[in-house]
């Protein structure tokens, strides 16, 4: 009688291991019928997936359980816009490095132009001061993914910056090598225009001439994609080469969104070094929507709460509910889409991460704007947050989470 405690614990967990699980990405699919199709062909739309859950300890910090679905690392897809996430991040670490006084977030930043591909920015009619600066720049590329702003940033920081900085940090699939949406050759986007930081009475309090780096930051594999693609108005029958074309695999783009959101589980080496008031900063207007910006403004019409909301909502039309928070950066070229995400559910006390990318490119020719965005892409993010969100909603907690921190003023 005295071991009877003991054997009925021994009968609770055999039971308990007895007990059918639901397995992740195969049961309650057929809810999901994109979702579904999407998984069931997983090598024709080269799709990955990482799920994070999270509990919390009675310290009330992260203990993270990962899931992941397809993933290759090593496998290149074209990351698009989220590589403006670690860009965003790594100007405010630049930022704290220079220790000048006046020199903030507001301070006016003014591109010059020394070469013919290079354009200047002087003048910011988005802003209230109608000047740009390092702060407003983050705004646009968090709020709706602006090229100009990522351009402006890249600039600044340079490529031997952005790439051992993020090298050091343990991002080792990451490559950041060009502008975006500008046409010039690797030389030219070797070359960083000068830039000035100048206070309200415009006197220089910082300033960087130009610069170049000697460093040639290509992938080694050459990857090569599509069977087909347009050049102009001319199509060329050949795989289009991404030697010289940003990477940014899905580990990292998702290791970028947890340093950020969870910087006390990584070693002090790994993380971004930001003060309190800069990660407020890039979590608040990574989980900002469009329509509550004032400067810089977005009407509605053009930038639904969806636009860069993937996960849940990327179908959705009508406005996200104020429950939900979704602290993220999405991706969407050549076929892919690609979404990095922390999902907050603040009434229901439900938090998660996922990142994942599907390619979407049935004719498998590039720059034709012929994708399955709208027929298989969205929907794809729509059903696998949903079914994801579903999944939490059921999931016993024994320590709520504590999501104060991370409720901001919009």
């Amino acid at each position: 009688m005295k071991n009877l405690p003991f054997l009925l614990l021994i009968l609770l967990w055999i039971n308990s291991c007895q007990t059918k699980q639901p397995k992740l990405f195969v049961d309650g699919l057929d809810a999901y019928p994109n979702l579904k199709k999407v998984l069931q062909d997983s090598s024709k739309y080269q799709v990955q997936i990482l799920y994070t859950q999270i509990d919390r300890n009675e310290h009330v910090n992260p203990m993270m359980t990962t899931f992941q679905f397809n993933l290759d690392d090593e496998r290149y897809f074209y990351p698009a816009s989220t590589v403006k996430l670690p860009i965003a991040i790594l100007a405010l670490e630049w930022l704290e490095e220079q220790g000048i006084e006046g020199l903030t977030l507001e301070t006016s930043m003014l591109t010059d132009s020394v070469r013919p591909s290079q354009f200047p920015a002087l003048v910011d009619s988005s802003a209230e001061s109608g000047l740009p600066s390092i702060g407003h720049y983050i705004k646009k590329i968090l709020l709706v993914s602006d090229n100009d702003a990522f351009n402006r940033l890249y600039e600044l920081l340079g490529q031997d910056y952005i790439n051992q900085k993020l090298k050091e940090k343990g991002l080792s699939h990451t490559l950041i090598n060009h502008r975006l949406s500008m046409p010039m050759s690797p030389e030219e986007n070797r070359q960083f225009n000068p830039i000035r930081f100048v206070d309200k009475s415009g006197v220089i309090i910082h300033e960087l001439p130009a610069r170049s780096t000697k460093i040639i930051y290509s992938n080694a594999e050459q990857p090569k994609i599509g069977k087909a693609y347009f050049s102009g108005d001319s199509l060329v029958n050949e795989s289009l080469d991404f030697t010289f074309k940003n990477k940014f695999s899905i580990s990292d783009l998702d290791g970028v969104v947890k340093r950020i959101v969870f910087p006390q589980a990584f070693l002090g080496i790994e993380r971004f070094e930001l003060n309190e008031e800069h990660r407020n900063f890039i979590l608040k207007y990574m989980s900002m929507l469009p329509r509550e910006s004032r400067f810089p403004s977005y009407p509605q019409s053009e930038y639904p709460d969806s636009y860069s909301k993937f996960y849940k909502f990327g179908t959705a039309k009508g406005p996200i509910p104020a429950q939900f928070r979704i602290y993220n950066k999405t991706g969407w070229a050549y076929g892919h889409l690609i979404d990095g995400s922390y999902f907050v559910d603040f009434d229901n006390g439900v938090e998660f991460f996922v990142t994942a990318v599907i390619y979407t490119n049935e004719n498998e020719t590039l720059n034709d704007d012929t994708y399955e965005t709208e027929e298989i892409g969205l929907p794809f993010f729509a059903e696998l947050g949903e079914y994801l969100y579903q999944m939490e909603l059921k999931r016993k907690k024994q320590i709520p989470a504590d999501l104060n921190g991370i409720k901001f003023d919009y």
